[in-house]
């Protein structure tokens, strides 16, 4: 399965209380922190010049908040797709990362009850390709670790954490290349 060669924004939830502990969130329904808030209201003015169609969120509370926070400021409706949620860590979740996470990465150690890294990804490929599958611009509203899939498809290297609350806009690099640029929005 390949990302679907469409143009597109995402950004990451606004941030937590884990967040600042580098706990790992997974699917427990963390909600936004007051600066968590405080950065999704002021996504809104980076956001409505964008003449975005369609925002597709994950179920998650913090990135739900965060995307409805946007569509009520810019007028559009928030479409949940169920796959962008973030990756289920089972056991570990609410624990801080440390090697349990990059053994979990690399598949030599699945804590009980989470998913599989590769499963994982294809998960969150397929969702975001069902939010590409929307009217254009689209703005995915979702997780740190489902943008480990947009790197991982766009040949934009390493996958690292991407800061909570900013846009990034995603445009496919020629028409026959796999290669992708990626653009922060700012003021």
């Amino acid at each position: 399965m390949r990302l679907r060669r469409t143009p597109f924004y995402f950004l990451r939830h606004g941030q937590t209380d884990w967040n600042l502990e580098n706990r790992a969130q997974g699917q427990t329904d963390v909600p936004l922190n007051a600066a968590g808030l405080q950065q999704a209201w002021s996504a809104c003015t980076l956001i409505e010049p964008l003449n975005i169609q369609t925002i597709c969120s994950s179920p998650l509370a913090r990135a739900l908040t965060t995307a409805q926070i946007i569509g009520d400021y810019i007028s559009k409706p928030v479409r949940i797709v169920e796959e962008l949620a973030e990756c289920s860590w089972g056991t570990k979740e609410g624990e801080t990362k440390s090697t349990w996470f990059s053994d979990w990465k690399n598949e030599r150690e699945i804590p009980s009850g989470a998913e599989h890294y590769s499963s994982f990804l294809i998960r969150a490929l397929a969702g975001i390709n069902k939010a590409l599958e929307y009217p254009g611009p689209v703005l995915v509203v979702a997780h740190g670790g489902v943008y480990w899939t947009i790197q991982k498809h766009t040949g934009l290297g390493e996958e690292s954490d991407l800061p909570n609350a900013i846009p990034v806009f995603h445009e496919p690099i020629g028409r026959k290349s796999t290669l992708w640029s990626a653009s922060p929005v700012s003021a």
